[in-house]
């Protein structure tokens, strides 16, 4: 049997039915560890939550990968690429591709009769993915887009519906500017959406892939770009190279990723990695101070038994021993209550949402949560090594006990 473990039970134990002054420190360090770890789970969870609803947006409303003309890439009115069937069946050749869609686009203006507004109107066609869209109408219905009719039907945000007054059924007119000519395009509002994405709600209208085409005077193996699904978001940057190396180093087309696409949110995304790092360090810190604490707290307390088991045979290994195994059970037990305080307020969170954010400046309604079980366990177990670690060199203050000297006051 193991004896020391045995007699740091027996201590443990003997705490809950003592006035020591250990009892209030022990309970103190578990009470640091647990809020510690709480704290700890719930960082994580928000941090990845937000990373994880904020890009599923982003990639919602475009793809994980866009291709553009290589010359003008950042411009909506740019030179058009070439997508034949041929280009379409070359792009799903690639490992990784889920799905590959065109899409166009004209810079215009919305006017009615009391207002205007700048917009960007963007074409899609039949193999468009529309699934996000359809889940984001907050009115009226998703058309049937198609690159051979014109339906004179346009799908517009909540955003652009709210500032020029509009909904459902209303006729818009459009106007865009080609070669110092005007032109005009009168639009029935078909649907109204809202992603709470600013880049894409204060900008975009959505129609048929027809009439951007015409008002491109671009045929039908023409478009502006190409937006690319993947099967695996980890996989993008494989499927970048992979996909520049089959249209060749000198051609017109150019890759991106969507992080290269938005760096900025992205860039904000990685911030608060870097912030819940932070947080991390300083819970473990103050998590590790009130362990510490307890238990030189303990070994002043029980100095006489420390003498005694020394004037017995074992030696400081051993002593020390069965202070670490008693310090590991206060951290476990403060663990315990740790994971139980941060696990149901993410389970509340998650599905009750009490807590709530702007969407117009944090993208989503409400505090995202999400905690793999991986993530849960790399807490736990990094919890419990620094919390054991951060014991080791207080603990050698046992060596300091000389038997003779305790034991002769006894």
């Amino acid at each position: 049997m193991n004896w020391k473990l045995h007699i740091a039970r027996r201590l443990y134990g003997s705490y809950d039915n003592s006035r020591r002054v250990s009892r209030p420190a022990i309970r103190i360090a578990q009470a640091g560890i647990g809020i510690g770890l709480a704290v700890m789970i719930l960082s994580v969870a928000v941090a990845i939550g937000f990373q994880h609803q904020v890009r599923d947006r982003i990639i919602g409303v475009t793809a994980e990968l866009t291709v553009r003309n290589l010359h003008q890439q950042n411009s909506f009115d740019a030179a058009p690429i070439h997508v034949s069937d041929s280009t379409l069946l070359l792009v799903k050749q690639v490992k990784g591709v889920a799905h590959a869609q065109r899409f166009a686009t004209k810079p215009g203006m919305i006017k009615t009769d009391n207002d205007f507004l700048g917009m960007v109107l963007k074409g899609i066609g039949s193999d468009y993915d529309t699934r996000y869209l359809q889940q984001h109408l907050i009115d009226g219905n998703m058309p049937q887009f198609t690159d051979t009719v014109a339906s004179n039907q346009v799908v517009i945000s909540n955003t652009f519906a709210m500032k020029l007054h509009l909904k459902v059924g209303d006729r818009i007119r459009t106007y865009y500017v080609d070669d110092s000519d005007m032109k005009a395009r009168q639009l029935t509002v078909a649907g109204i959406y809202e992603t709470h994405l600013t880049m894409f709600d204060e900008l975009f209208l959505i129609t048929d892939l027809h009439t951007v085409l015409r008002l491109n005077h671009w045929d039908r193996q023409q478009a502006s770009g190409m937006e690319i699904a993947a099967e695996r978001y980890e996989e993008t940057d494989r499927m970048r190279n992979e996909l520049s190396m089959a249209f060749g180093l000198d051609s017109d087309y150019y890759v991106c990723t969507v992080e290269e696409a938005v760096p900025g949110v992205f860039a904000w995304l990685r911030l608060l990695d870097m912030n819940v790092w932070i947080i991390l360090v300083l819970m473990m810190g103050v998590a590790g101070f009130t362990v510490v604490a307890g238990l030189l707290i303990l070994i002043l307390e029980r100095t006489s038994m420390i003498a005694t088991l020394k004037a017995l045979g074992a030696d400081n290994v051993a002593v020390r021993s069965v202070f670490l195994h008693l310090a590991t059970l206060i951290v476990c037990k403060g663990m315990i209550w740790g994971n139980v305080i941060g696990l149901v307020a993410c389970f509340v969170q998650q599905q009750w949402q009490p807590i709530a954010l702007d969407p117009a400046t944090y993208y989503v309604n409400a505090v995202p949560i999400e905690l793999g079980v991986t993530h849960w366990l790399l807490l736990n177990i990094g919890t419990l090594a620094a919390s054991v670690l951060m014991l080791v060199v207080p603990s050698q203050l046992i060596a300091h006990i000389h038997p003779a000297k305790v034991l002769q006051f006894e």
